[in-house]
């Protein structure tokens, strides 16, 4: 039985990957094998495939038949084509530098190929990252809006409470308050200045008995000095009535002397 290009499963529950091995036919397909060749990732885009060409290309010259997805594979990385060009060579058909020239072109041209579907992947990539950016500003300018006009009606409804509150903080004897305290000061400052004068008038009720006990004929000069001496201090008076004093009681003495004679 000849050889078989195949794959060979391994990785997780729906994460799978697959090495492309040479095997014998008759070997169970994640068993044994004779030659690991490369590898197979369907699950990126586009899949990842690491194939050794020089390896694959002999194995086929050999005459081991590859599986279909295998054989995609080869054709894919030109293992297939490059097999068919040395055919050619083999019978004379064509020389090695042109299956060389046709190769490289065909190469080439696959290369535009395969770059021009990842080119194209990417933009769609770019293209549906743009569209949802685009879609979450929507809703978060639609989110923005409702929260401003949410707040505006807050803001609208706290300005009609103050207001609402106004005349009732204005109502308030605050006016009253003021020329209640101002007026009790006055009040006290009143009998202050009342006791001042009680107290000067004092002394000069107490200087006009004194004066009165002196004869007319002492009492007439000091009535012309009484203004001027009312404005002197109340020390200065008492030794001048005291001089009053002797001259009453030298008067007594003059008569007693008239009555022993």
């Amino acid at each position: 039985m000849p050889a078989k290009i195949r794959l060979a499963r391994h990785g997780r529950k729906s994460r799978p990957y697959y090495y492309i091995v040479v095997a014998d036919s008759r070997a169970p397909r994640d068993g044994k094998f004779i030659e690991r060749i490369g590898s197979y990732n369907p699950i990126t885009n586009p899949a990842t495939i690491d194939l050794d060409f020089d390896r694959a290309l002999s194995w086929i010259q050999k005459g081991a038949q590859p599986t279909d997805t295998a054989r995609s594979i080869l054709k894919s990385h030109g293992v297939m084509f490059k097999h068919h060009l040395l055919k050619g060579v083999s019978k004379g058909a064509l020389t090695e530098d042109q299956v060389e020239e046709k190769f490289q072109a065909w190469l080439t041209e696959k290369e535009a190929q395969v770059d021009s579907v990842v080119k194209k992947l990417d933009e769609e990539k770019r293209a549906d990252a743009k569209s949802r950016l685009a879609a979450e500003s929507e809703v978060r300018e639609a989110m923005a809006a409702e929260l401003a006009k949410k707040n505006a009606d807050l803001a609208a409804e706290s300005e009609v409470e103050v207001v609402e509150e106004a005349p009732v903080v204005a109502e308030a004897p605050v006016a009253e308050e003021v020329p209640a305290k101002v007026e009790e000061p006055k009040a006290e400052e009143a009998p202050a200045k009342e006791e001042v004068p009680a107290k000067v008038e004092e002394p000069k009720a107490e200087e006009a008995p004194a004066k009165e006990e002196a004869p007319a004929k002492v009492e007439e000069p000091k009535a012309e000095e009484a203004p001027a001496k009312e404005e002197a201090p109340a020390k200065v008076e008492e030794p001048k009535a005291e001089e009053a004093k002797a001259e009453t009681t030298e008067e007594p003495a003059g008569e007693e002397k008239k009555e022993k004679e």
